[in-house]
């Protein structure tokens, strides 16, 4: 099967913000950028709370998974950045909210800085539903 490496990009998340891809779909797999807590209408952080910025982070995520053929519930790897480890458990407790099924492979880490003064970036890699009767 030769390999396909596919742009994803959506005007339902934030805008890339340097030289990279929203995302990248290649045969099953979808790879996400980083997505901090942006709102795609403003192109602002509005959110100040950890709480608040988990939500439009995660929105942001789903919206770039299913801009490339996917969805959360297809997630099999996360990596949260947190700027303040010590909120962990408020960052946690939003994000369950997200994951509560069959939650995937994670990592979180302490950052000293995230883009925009961020508190709270996650990036993920899924699964792609991938059509059967045409090749991608």
């Amino acid at each position: 099967m030769p390999t396909t490496r596919k742009v994803v990009a959506t005007d339902k998340a934030p805008s890339a913000i340097g030289p990279y891809s929203q995302g990248i779909a290649s045969c099953e797999l979808v790879f996400t950028a980083g997505q901090i807590p942006v709102d795609p209408a403003t192109g602002k952080i509005d959110a100040e709370t950890v709480e608040s910025q988990t939500h439009q982070a995660l929105k942001n995520l789903r919206a770039v998974l299913q801009a490339g053929g996917s969805d959360l519930d297809n997630v099999l790897k996360v990596t949260v950045f947190m700027t303040d480890l010590g909120k962990f458990g408020e960052m946690n407790a939003v994000y369950g909210q997200y994951f509560n099924n069959e939650p995937p492979a994670r990592s979180a880490v302490e950052v000293s800085a995230l883009p925009l003064g961020a508190q709270v970036e996650i990036e993920c890699v899924a699964l792609r539903r991938v059509a059967t009767t045409s090749p991608q």
